[in-house]
């Protein structure tokens, strides 16, 4: 492996994040290199300090979500506070934050105020539903946004109750986003001298999810519905019963389709008018998967992923999440590693799937301790000792 520095070594980003976005956003961000200091109220912190499970007194997903970062306690509502964010916005290239919109400019900290004096700075703002718009002063969440969106309208089996994706997507889809226009950003600086203000919301990153669905409704008109784990426009593309339990597959081309009769021995459906086209078996998908289910409920689903891939057809188990973090493929790629924490000692965490053959992702250090770093990020900034021990005891900031 390559010894050569992170692609975004010696960029300096100042994190205001709480929750999910933004501190996901600033988890990519260190993660390519980016020195990246999270700003946090003193009195606690990130809010999902305080979200269990706990190990050691600390939050088991705040130290894996803000991983190489440095903790600078801060109150931005006293005047030194914000006076020091001021210093430390000036020393960055980038600032991320997902307060409510108007907070920051309120605080007299937000793009408008900072630009003034730092055009070369690029300022991402993550909320809810925008910088404007009827809907931007509501509050937001990630399972508001997966309703708002859509998604919730096609999630779930069909007339079923409402169901949302497993996962906070609406808010990782957003952080991503925010990681992709940062880095468009930078580039753009490079090109033009000057920063800018990124708005990015959770509403319309879970909106721009629905690639499918836009492209049959603006076709035809027609809505989509929820289809359980079915595909929108291909069958057979879900998860089916086999003896055991379930498996997933696909047929996405005709060869495929033709291949997978073959190796469920169900060659009279290849000539079977019913299931002539994609189009025809997406029509009759109920007595398709019924016919198929008839077969794979026979055997279990090792017997079934194994014999689809022999026929080189995509196909795989559903795993449960104690199987993914013990799962033997993604422990030879050491996709999962330990990192360490000042109290809890090796912390493991998931990897980064982003992997560069010249200049490698890192995981240095669990999320830290709240102020831990203060002290070394205000004498960066030339704040002298005997100050930051009187903005200790004023209650500006945390050292830890």
């Amino acid at each position: 492996m390559s010894s050569a520095a992170p692609p975004l070594t010696g960029v300096r980003v100042v994190e205001v994040g709480n929750f999910m976005a933004v501190p996901f956003c600033g988890m990519q961000l260190a993660d390519l290199g980016a020195e990246v200091i999270k700003v946090e109220n003193p009195q606690g912190g990130d809010l999902t300090r305080a979200a269990g499970p706990f190990i050691g007194g600390e939050s088991s997903n705040f130290v894996r979500l803000n991983r190489n970062k440095r903790s600078l306690a801060l109150d931005l509502k006293a005047p030194a506070g914000k006076a020091l964010f001021r210093r430390l916005a000036a020393s960055a290239d980038v600032v991320i934050e997902n307060l409510r919109p108007g907070t920051m400019d309120g605080l007299g900290l937000g793009y408008a105020a900072l630009s003034k004096e730092l055009p070369r700075l690029i300022y991402l703002a993550a909320t809810g539903f925008g910088n404007d718009g009827p809907y931007a002063q509501l509050a937001g969440l990630d399972i508001i946004a997966q309703a708002m969106s859509g998604l919730m309208s096609i999630t779930g089996e069909p007339d079923a109750p409402p169901v949302k994706v497993g996962v906070p997507i609406a808010d990782l889809t957003c952080a991503l986003y925010g990681t992709i226009a940062v880095l468009a950003a930078l580039r753009a600086r490079d090109r033009d001298g000057r920063g800018q203000f990124i708005d990015v919301s959770l509403l319309e990153s879970a909106a721009s999810l629905a690639v499918w669905e836009a492209g049959r409704y603006f076709a035809t008109g027609d809505v989509p519905k929820p289809s359980g784990s079915a595909h929108q426009a291909i069958a057979p593309y879900q998860a089916v019963r086999s003896q055991d339990g379930w498996f997933t597959f696909g047929a996405n081309t005709q060869a495929h389709w033709l291949r997978c009769c073959t190796v469920f021995g169900l060659d009279d459906l290849a000539r079977d008018e019913r299931f002539a086209t994609n189009e025809d078996r997406l029509a009759n998908r109920a007595e398709l998967i019924a016919a198929i289910e008839a077969v794979t409920t026979t055997q279990p689903s090792a017997h079934w992923t194994a014999r689809l891939s022999e026929a080189g057809l995509p196909c795989g188990p559903i795993h449960t999440f104690d199987q993914v973090f013990n799962d033997p493929h993604l422990a030879q790629r050491a996709f999962f590693a330990d990192a360490p924490h000042r109290t809890l000692g090796p912390v493991r965490q998931i990897g980064s799937p982003m992997r560069f053959s010249e200049t490698p992702v890192r995981i240095e250090h669990a999320g830290p301790v709240l102020g831990g770093d203060s002290a070394g990020v205000l004498r960066a900034l030339g704040v002298g000792d005997d100050e930051i021990a009187q903005l200790a005891r004023d209650g500006v900031t945390v050292l830890a």
